[in-house]
């Protein structure tokens, strides 16, 4: 059975995750989670239009990713979503994850927490923050980590870090 990594990140497939994430984890196949991206041919095709062949890739809708994971694979899988949001909707099927790494999350209206780090600011809402409480909890290793080369935090230092956005 091959391994799955879980990661967030609101741009989904981009340079980093393929230069760096890739490689490093040992990658094989990319499956970006985002039903308007895997409505759309044209977001499709530019979501993966810098991959290389020798990556197995596919925008897919939440219900498809749910078929995907079920079949099982004997490949390594990065299984990329947008917001924590979509992996309450994904949770049975990633409960058995190597590693959820947090990435990027832009400022939404619904975000009230924001960590500032040397490369960048991640946002969550109340309810991104109880979600990944939840796969904490249910031992999921939550970690932000944003590449491969940069230093690694984990989700209770991660939290410990958070403040409060002021509107």
């Amino acid at each position: 059975m091959g391994k799955l990594y879980v990661r967030v990140d609101d741009r989904l497939i981009h340079g980093q995750t393929i230069v760096a994430w890739c490689p490093t984890l040992g990658i094989q196949e990319i499956i970006a989670v985002d039903d308007v991206s895997a409505a759309n041919p044209m977001l499709k095709s530019i979501l993966t239009m810098g991959v290389p062949k020798n990556y197995k890739t596919g925008i897919v809708t939440t219900q498809e990713a749910r078929e995907l994971l079920a079949e099982g694979s004997d490949k390594t899988r990065l299984l990329i979503v947008k917001f924590p949001q979509k992996l309450e909707e994904l949770r049975q099927e990633i409960l058995g994850c190597e590693k959820l790494i947090l990435g990027n999350l832009a400022k939404r209206p619904d975000t009230v927490h924001k960590v500032s780090g040397a490369t960048g600011i991640f946002y969550l809402s109340d309810k991104d923050v109880e979600i990944l409480d939840g796969l904490a909890e249910s031992g999921v290793e939550v970690v932000f980590h944003q590449l491969p080369t940069s230093a690694k935090t984990t989700w209770k230092d991660f939290k410990a870090k958070m403040s409060i956005v002021w509107v």
